[in-house]
C-alpha cells in the first residue's frame, strides 16, 4: 500500500512515463493517456489541504474504577481544514494494558461542514495506572491524492485501584492513642464500656457508676468504677515492594496480595475513625502523609493503583526504612514477605522505639511451591525454607511483635483473626536492645 506522501509522487511517474514512453514510439495513444491522469492530478492539487487545524476533548466516564470495570473513552474532535476534504481518519491510541472491549479506536467517516466528530469506545484492565494522550487526525482531498496528518495530544488518566475486600475490625492495642473517641482502649480512665478499675467516690461521680457491693464491705465509703476510655489512635501502614521479596510466578505476582492487604486494611482503619497513614518502600520512598476520612482513603487507593515492585540499590535494605514518617506511639502494621535477616532487626528497632508492630507477612514458600511440579527436591527445599521462616516469626514474637503468616490462597479476613487471636495484644512498648 502506498503512502500518503507517495500517492502524488506515483501519479506524476506515471505521467511522465506515459509521455516519454509515448514520445519514444511515436504512439499518439499512449500520449494521450497520460492526460487524464494528468487532469486528476491537476483537479487534485488545486483542492489539496494546506493546512489542518484540529483540536480534541477526551473524557472518561470513571477517572478511577476497580479492575475489570469497564471504562468509556469519548472523543470531541474538531478540525478545520482551509480546503475542501471529504474524509476525515481518526485513530487514539490505547495505551498498553488495557482492553478495548466494545466500540473502535479508528474512525473513518466524511467530514461533516461544522468539523465536529465524535469517537467513543470502552476499556477495562487490571490494577495501575494509564496515561491516554495521543490522537492521531489525517484528512485528504476529494480525489485521496493529498493527505494532511497531525497529531493532537488530550491528555487523561485513568486509575484502576486495587481490588478491596472489606475486613471485620480487628483488635488494635497501640502505645499511644489521640484525643478523640473511638474504637480503641486507651489504657486510660473515664468514659468507656470496659471495667478499668475501683477508686473512691468523688463528689459530681454518677451513681449509677458506684460499685455497691464493693462499698458494702467499707464502713461509710463509697467506690466507683472506672472505665478505659475508647480513643482513636495513629495507624502507620508499610508497604514492602523491593523486587527481591516479589515472587512471579504464573499465577501471579505475590506483591499484588500484599497490595490488596494493603487497601483493605487502610479501609478499616479508617472506618474506625483512625489517622492512617502509607509508606511503600522499594523503587523510591513513596508516603502518604496520615489523615482522616474518604479523602484520605481516595489518596491512599491513588499510591496502591500506582505503585509497582522494582529494585533500587540504595534501597535493597529495610535500614534505610523512614519510620519517623509516622507519629512516635503508632501502630505499625508491616505487609511484606520478611525474607532477609535484617527485615527482624529492623522490625524488632521499631517496637524497640515505642511502637506497636504488626507484621503480615504473605507467604512467599507456599505461594511459589504450589506452582512448581510435585517433586520430592522442591518438597524438601520448601520444608527447610518454612522452618527457617518461622524461626524468624517466633523471634518476632518474642519481643512482643505480631505476627500473621498469611497463605495467600486463605482469606485474609479469616487468617487475621485467627493469628491475631492466639496471639497477646501489645500491652506496653518491648524495652529491649534495639538489636535484640
Amino acid at each position: 500500500m502506498l503512502s500518503n506522501d507517495s500517492r502524488p509522487a506515483a501519479l506524476l511517474a506515471l505521467i511522465f512515463g506515459l509521455l516519454i514512453f509515448g514520445l519514444a514510439t511515436l504512439n499518439g495513444g499512449i500520449i494521450a493517456l497520460a492526460i487524464p491522469a494528468a487532469v486528476y492530478l491537476a483537479v487534485a492539487l488545486f483542492g489539496r489541504p494546506t493546512e489542518l487545524r484540529a483540536t480534541v476533548t477526551r473524557s472518561l466516564s470513571a477517572g478511577h474504577v476497580a479492575p475489570g470495570q469497564v471504562v468509556t473513552v469519548k472523543l470531541d474532535v474538531t478540525v478545520r481544514v482551509a480546503a475542501s476534504s471529504n474524509a476525515v481518519i481518526i485513530r487514539d491510541v490505547v495505551p498498553a494494558g488495557l482492553e478495548v472491549v466494545s466500540g473502535d479506536t479508528i474512525l473513518l467517516a466524511p467530514l461533516p461542514p461544522e468539523g465536529r466528530l465524535t469517537l467513543e469506545y470502552a476499556v477495562r484492565g487490571a490494577r495501575g495506572e494509564f496515561a491516554f494522550r495521543d490522537t492521531f487526525l489525517s484528512v485528504c482531498d476529494e480525489s485521496g491524492v493529498f493527505h494532511r496528518a497531525t497529531t493532537v495530544s488530550a491528555p487523561v488518566g485513568l486509575l484502576i485501584r486495587p481490588s478491596l475486600r472489606k475486613l471485620r475490625p480487628i483488635t488494635l492495642r497501640p502505645p499511644r492513642t489521640r484525643g478523640f473517641a473511638g474504637p480503641i482502649p486507651a489504657r486510660q480512665s473515664g468514659s468507656g464500656v470496659d471495667f478499668f478499675g475501683l477508686r473512691q467516690y468523688q463528689l459530681g461521680d454518677r451513681l449509677r457508676w458506684i460499685n455497691w457491693r464493693v462499698s458494702a464491705r467499707h464502713e461509710r465509703r463509697l467506690f466507683t468504677n472506672e472505665y478505659e476510655q475508647e480513643r482513636i489512635a495513629d495507624i502507620g501502614i508499610i508497604l514492602d515492594a523491593r523486587a527481591k521479596t516479589d515472587v512471579l510466578t504464573t499465577a501471579g505476582s505475590l506483591y499484588d496480595h500484599s497490595i490488596q492487604a494493603a487497601a483493605a486494611l487502610a479501609d478499616m482503619c479508617l472506618d474506625q475513625g483512625n489517622r492512617v497513614g502509607l509508606l511503600i518502600y522499594g523503587r523510591g520512598r513513596e508516603g502518604v502523609f496520615p489523615g482522616y476520612g474518604n479523602s484520605q482513603r481516595e489518596r491512599i487507593f491513588r499510591a496502591l493503583g500506582r505503585t509497582a515492585s522494582g529494585h533500587n540499590y540504595a534501597l535493597e535494605s529495610l535500614n534505610h526504612l523512614p519510620v519517623r514518617f509516622f507519629p512516635a506511639g503508632s501502630q505499625i502494621i508491616f505487609i511484606g514477605a520478611l525474607t532477609g535477616v535484617d527485615d527482624v532487626s529492623v522490625l524488632t528497632r521499631m517496637r524497640a522505639n515505642g511502637y506497636g508492630v504488626i507484621a503480615l507477612s504473605p507467604n512467599p514458600i507456599n505461594f511459589e511451591a504450589a506452582t512448581l511440579q510435585a517433586a520430592y527436591g522442591v518438597a524438601y527445599a520448601s520444608r527447610i525454607a518454612e522452618v527457617e521462616r518461622q524461626l524468624s516469626m517466633a523471634q518476632l514474637r518474642r519481643v512482643g511483635i505480631q505476627v500473621v503468616n498469611w497463605r495467600v490462597d486463605r482469606p485474609l479476613d479469616q487468617t487475621l483473626h485467627e493469628s491475631l487471636a492466639r496471639q497477646p495484644a501489645q500491652s506496653r512498648p518491648f524495652v529491649g536492645g534495639a538489636g535484640a
